[in-house]
């Protein structure tokens, strides 16, 4: 039975290159996206190149109605999931003291709510398929202040904390969830930063490793994950970012 991926953000950056390895592994993919259609297609259009079926779902993952409605779409067009890449983020770059209400639950409800409710009609589909893997994008934000980046950096320590407590229960239904935290890459994403030149000049000349974490090694360690060999990695979170962390 051929097998399936769903990676969500995967319009572009890091989304669109894990969907890329993984069509080229042999998976049809599911390309999800919120307002990028011109770059869900082009992805798509790449997946397509590599002999690989892609389906192209617009969903704001952050609504729990639209997280359904994508689940149905992939059960009508393949029947089964095999992988789920949690990767879909966004976020309100402020000081914590200007944050608003709404801007807590923005950031909040994609970046960590996404999680829970993907996983869970995710896992519905990966139990019937035998098992599956889900892996999440996290961010050094998680265990460190970073200027500005209050809710994302809250919001990613929900998603690693999430992802211990859906590794504990999947587990026994052969299904491993995992993370990948990155250390700064410089993706379009970061374009919105207002200190953006500065956490690029950190991270040139701090990484003890010599350079930047660049997007192909957070890619290859998600892909670890999602591999045979790492079977018995449960809820963990891989720090991907050339050692920059370890330094006070």
């Amino acid at each position: 039975m051929q097998k399936v991926a769903l990676v969500t953000g995967s319009s572009r950056g890091i989304g669109r290159r894990i969907a890329l390895r993984l069509a080229n592994e042999g998976y049809d993919i599911v390309i999800n996206y919120a307002r990028s259609k011109k770059g869900a297609l082009e992805t798509a259009e790449e997946v397509e190149k590599l002999g690989r079926k892609a389906l192209v779902v617009k969903a704001n993952v952050g609504d729990v109605t639209k997280i359904k409605a994508m689940f149905e779409q992939i059960r009508e067009e393949f029947g089964r999931l095999d992988i789920f890449v949690n990767n879909a983020a966004s976020g309100v770059l402020r000081p914590a003291m200007e944050l608003e209400e709404s801007h807590w639950d923005w950031t909040m409800n994609i970046n960590s709510k996404a999680l829970l409710f993907c996983a869970q009609e995710a896992a519905k589909l990966m139990e019937e398929a035998g098992g599956g893997k889900i892996v999440s994008i996290s961010s050094l934000g998680s265990i460190r202040y970073l200027e500005n980046y209050t809710t994302v950096g809250v919001s990613k320590a929900a998603l690693e904390a999430l992802t211990r407590y859906l590794a504990v229960e999947l587990a026994p239904k052969n299904i491993s969830v995992n993370a990948v935290s990155g250390g700064a890459v410089d993706t379009e994403a970061l374009l919105h930063f207002p200190n953006r030149e500065e956490l690029l000049e950190e991270a040139r000349s701090k990484t003890p490793a010599g350079r930047m974490v660049e997007m192909e090694d957070i890619v290859n360690a998600v892909m670890f994950l999602l591999g045979e060999e790492s079977g018995m990695i449960c809820g963990q979170t891989i720090i991907v970012d050339g050692g920059i962390s370890l330094l006070v």
